[in-house]
């Protein structure tokens, strides 16, 4: 039942009824009759509560918890997934990935707004950005397509081997109302594995976006065509960056010519 799957929900991820019932814009006793299975939620609803979970209308009324893929990091050279998809990165750029995550949150972690979801969007611009403009891969990490935009598929596993290392800490806290998840760094990072070209990259792309929020990071990922071009749960192409437009490229073809 729906009201089973949201009760489970819930209790994931550590968020009170007194939270999603005013989410939802309704009483404590209301939102408590949804969990019993006493009251249907409405369409309306229903879409707020996926968006709190981040996960794809369509998916949640499935009562399926998520698109995102199960990941497995392997000591060789290989990331895998359940399903089809299978992504394979070099021990070189996983190393790379860390470091360039370490980068990141040494540079904004500790701002306010730069919670999980704010990370992903960030890491998503820094590779699909570097790639228009350099053809060529930063980290070139998986993204998939989810309900707040892109995922870096590789994320969770990396994150969970750095934590284990010392690397990094996660962090649960809260931004205005809504529950985050942080991460910050307990390691510098090595840099040798990052050129100047890719330093000064990742500098650029923090400079213009680590500010915004993110519902303001989300929304605008939702309009790059590496987004729009996919369906949810699928792989993002890189090679899609080089039919943006105005508003999202960050190359000046006229260089080329």
């Amino acid at each position: 039942m729906l009201s089973r799957f949201v009760r489970q929900l819930r209790k994931k991820h550590n968020l009170t009824q007194e939270f999603l019932a005013s989410e939802l814009g309704i009483s404590r006793p209301t939102y408590m009759q949804i969990e019993q299975g006493e009251r249907d939620l409405t369409i309306t609803e229903a879409r707020k509560l996926a968006g709190v979970f981040d996960i794809p209308f369509e998916i949640f009324l499935r009562e399926e918890e998520s698109v995102a893929p199960v990941v497995r990091l392997e000591k060789g050279k290989k990331i895998e997934r359940a399903g089809k998809l299978t992504i394979r990165v070099t021990r070189k750029n996983l190393e790379k990935f860390k470091q360039a995550l370490l980068y990141v949150l040494e540079k904004v972690g500790g701002k306010p707004n730069v919670g999980e979801t704010v990370l992903y969007k960030l890491l998503y611009f820094i590779d699909f950005d570097y790639y228009e403009k350099f053809e060529e891969n930063l980290i070139g990490a998986t993204y998939i397509k989810n309900h707040h935009g892109p995922t870096p598929v590789e994320f969770k596993e990396i994150v969970e081997e750095m934590k284990k290392k010392g690397e990094l800490e996660e962090i649960k806290s809260r931004y205005f109302t809504y529950p985050q998840r942080k991460y910050l760094p307990i390691k510098r990072p090595s840099l040798e594995l990052l050129s100047g070209r890719e330093i000064e990259h990742i500098d650029e792309v923090l400079a213009r976006l680590s500010d915004k929020n993110a519902k303001e990071l989300s929304d605008y990922s939702h309009g790059d065509v590496p987004w729009l071009t996919r369906g949810f749960g699928e792989a993002l192409s890189y090679e899609s960056v080089f039919y943006r437009d105005e508003k999202y490229s960050v190359r000046n073809y006229g260089d080329d010519l």
